[in-house]
C-alpha cells in the first residue's frame, strides 16, 4: 500500500471520531449538568530516513534531517469542566453548584458516583434522590408532612414540620471534589466514578476549602455551545474531505503510473 493511502486512512479514522464527540455534544445541550468532551489527537511514529545533525560528510553535519508521518490518531476524549448556564426554577429540590465540587450519590454496588445534576426529588420513604432514584450521601430523610425545604447555600438542609413555625435542620449536603476532574470516568446517567487519574475525593460542606456554594431553585444547564460544536463540525468535515481527496490524488497517481508503464 502507498504509504500516503495509510496516513490519510488514519486521518478520516480521526476526524470519524472527532464527529461523533461533536454529535455527542449536540445531542447532550438539554441534559443537565453535563460537561462536553473534546478530543485529543497525537501524531503517530516518524520514520527516519535521515538524522538530523548527521555528518553530511566529514567536514559537514545536515541541519535538517528527512522524517516521514505516519498519520494520526485520537489518544483521549477529555471532559470539559467548565460552568454550564444556571437556570432559575424556584422548585425547593433543585440545587445547582456555583463553583467547584460535585454531588455525592450511592450506587446499588455500594459505590459513590458524582454528579453535577441537581434535580433533587424525594421517594417514598422522604430520602432526597437524584432524577435517576439514587440516594445522595450522605442520605438526607424529609419529613413526612414538611411544610417547607430549605437548602441553604452551605448545604444545611432545613425544614418546617407541621405545628411548627421553627425550621429545623434534617441534613447536610456535601460536596466533593478532585485534583483532576478530566480524569473521572462518565458512567451515563449524568454520573462520574472515581478513577486513579481522578485522584481521591476530597469532601467537605459547600463553601468551604474552594468548593462551589449551592443555589436552590437553580438548575446547572450543558455548558455545551451550539455554535462552537456546529463550526467544529464544519472544520471536521472539511479536514475529512481533504484526507478523502488525498486518498483519490494517490489512487489517481496509482493509476498514472499503471497505465504509463
Amino acid at each position: 500500500m502507498h504509504p500516503a493511502l495509510w496516513v490519510a486512512k488514519t486521518g478520516i479514522d480521526a476526524q470519524d471520531i472527532q464527529t461523533q464527540t461533536h454529535a455527542n455534544n449536540l445531542a447532550n445541550i438539554n441534559t443537565k449538568g453535563f460537561k462536553k468532551d473534546s478530543a485529543i489527537f497525537e501524531s503517530l511514529f516518524y520514520q527516519t530516513v535521515r538524522q538530523p545533525g548527521a555528518n553530511g560528510d566529514e567536514d559537514t553535519q545536515l541541519p535538517t534531517g528527512l522524517m516521514l508521518g505516519s498519520g494520526v490518531k485520537v489518544v483521549g476524549t477529555q471532559k470539559v469542566h467548565t460552568m454550564g448556564d444556571l437556570t432559575q426554577t424556584n422548585k425547593a429540590l433543585d440545587v445547582a453548584i456555583d463553583g467547584r465540587g460535585f454531588l455525592q450519590v450511592t450506587m446499588p454496588d455500594g459505590t459513590l458516583g458524582y454528579t453535577r445534576n441537581g434535580e433533587l426529588n424525594m421517594d417514598e420513604d422522604g430520602n432526597l434522590v437524584t432524577i435517576g432514584g439514587y440516594l445522595l450521601e450522605p442520605n438526607i430523610v424529609i419529613p413526612q408532612g414538611a411544610q417547607s425545604i430549605t437548602i441553604a447555600n452551605d448545604g444545611v438542609v432545613s425544614v418546617v414540620e407541621p405545628g411548627s413555625t421553627v425550621p429545623s435542620q434534617v441534613g447536610q449536603l456535601q460536596l466533593a471534589d478532585f485534583i483532576n476532574p478530566a480524569g473521572l470516568q462518565p458512567i451515563g446517567q449524568n454520573l462520574f466514578a472515581q478513577t486513579v487519574a481522578s485522584g481521591d475525593p476530597q469532601v467537605d460542606n459547600p463553601g468551604n476549602t474552594g468548593l462551589g456554594r449551592l443555589m436552590q431553585g437553580t438548575i446547572e444547564g450543558s455548558n455545551v455551545n451550539a455554535v462552537e460544536e456546529m463550526v467544529g463540525l464544519i472544520t471536521t468535515q472539511r479536514a475529512y474531505e481533504s484526507n478523502a481527496k488525498a486518498i483519490s490524488a494517490v489512487d489517481e497517481m496509482l493509476q498514472f503510473a499503471n497505465q504509463t508503464i
